[in-house]
């Protein structure tokens, strides 16, 4: 149920990055500053995450000290995960960073962790009188957050696991190979299905549809054989399998030599979209106003396209259900004719 918030002038906040960094990630914090400092706010920057809360690592921000970083990737204020901040001991020393510093609110910017973290210290706030509200902004590349249809940073990576697969392709072409290309996406496979429907792959495997090695890879790139093409690609989801096991199966079973290539990290950096930056961009304004018009433990996020107000408990206990819808259209796309892909 969610808290009763009482109103109370906001004179000065925090804002801070934290779990794995997205592009996107600093538009937000420049959206956050901007909005604040616009409306007589004062704003420091918290580096490291929860771990620059607890050690008073901060820097007093203001308008220009966010100029030129929204096409950026990473983040400015760097991040980190901290142990010691899930243990109550560690709250505690971030909130006596809060009271020293005279901050009546906090922006996180990440994902569940991030969430999760900034509710438990409001709670222990709370439990000691000191009055302190946070704003969660989903940022993750995954996509994966319950509360919130996306989260910054998918598409940029999504764009860049497809720019890498384009140009692996134009050597797989001219080689008549089969390509095995793993995406990140953690436990979810929303990164490896919009990619693989993006670059016409061959098959997709994800950890929200049991694989079968027979029906999912070998019999695709069998038809796709039968129907003249000579090249493959299969994308694999980091949750649902090793793209090295299964190169080495696919060499096994159907008897082709695949080249594999896991992304990794590369998919985390670079230049921001302007999906990202744009939705960033409002997310940010939208925490701020939160914080101003007295409702704190709140989660912005983007439900049916929209920006959505949301209380933080009941955001956490929100569930995603996956779009299979896609891969219907990734099957239906991918049965094999001449030109594949």
């Amino acid at each position: 149920m969610e808290e009763t918030q009482t109103k109370r002038a906001i004179h000065r906040i925090g804002v801070l990055t934290s779990g794995g960094d997205a592009p996107g990630m600093n538009a937000a914090v420049r959206a956050v500053v901007r909005t604040a400092v616009g409306r007589g706010i004062e704003c420091v920057g918290i580096r490291r995450g929860w771990n620059g809360l607890i050690n008073s690592d901060f820097i007093h921000m203001d308008a220009g000290s966010v100029s030129h970083i929204i096409d950026k990737g990473g983040t400015m204020l760097y991040t980190a995960r901290s142990e010691e901040f899930m243990e109550e001991a560690g709250r505690a020393r971030a909130l006596a960073t809060c009271k020293l510093l005279g901050l009546d609110g906090i922006v996180a910017v990440g994902g569940d962790g991030t969430f999760r973290g900034a509710l438990a210290l409001s709670r222990q706030a709370a439990q000691s009188g000191q009055a302190l509200q946070v704003v969660g902004i989903p940022a993750t590349i995954d996509n994966d957050i319950g509360c919130s249809h996306y989260t910054i940073g998918f598409d940029t990576a999504c764009n860049t696991a497809i720019e890498c697969i384009d140009k692996l392709r134009d050597t797989m072409q001219s080689h008549e190979r089969c390509s095995v290309v793993e995406v990140m996406g953690r436990h979810a496979g929303y990164l490896a299905l919009y990619v693989g429907i993006s670059v016409g792959a061959t098959a997709v495997l994800i950890p929200e549809r049991e694989v079968d090695f027979e029906q999912d890879i070998a019999e695709k790139i069998r038809r796709a054989r039968l129907s003249g093409t000579t090249h493959y690609m299969v994308v694999v989801a980091e949750g649902a399998g090793s793209a090295v096991e299964i190169g080495k199966r696919i060499h096994q079973e159907i008897g082709i030599d695949p080249r594999v290539t896991v992304l990794g990290h590369i998919q985390r950096g670079g230049s921001p979209s302007a999906r990202d930056r744009e939705t960033a961009s409002r997310m940010g304004y939208h925490a701020v106003m939160a914080l101003t018009e007295g409702r704190g433990n709140r989660v912005i996020a983007i439900r049916d396209g929209q920006i959505a107000d949301l209380e933080m408990e009941e955001a956490l206990s929100m569930t995603k259900s996956f779009e299979m819808d896609r891969y219907e259209v990734l099957e239906a796309l991918s049965r094999s004719g001449p030109g594949q892909m």
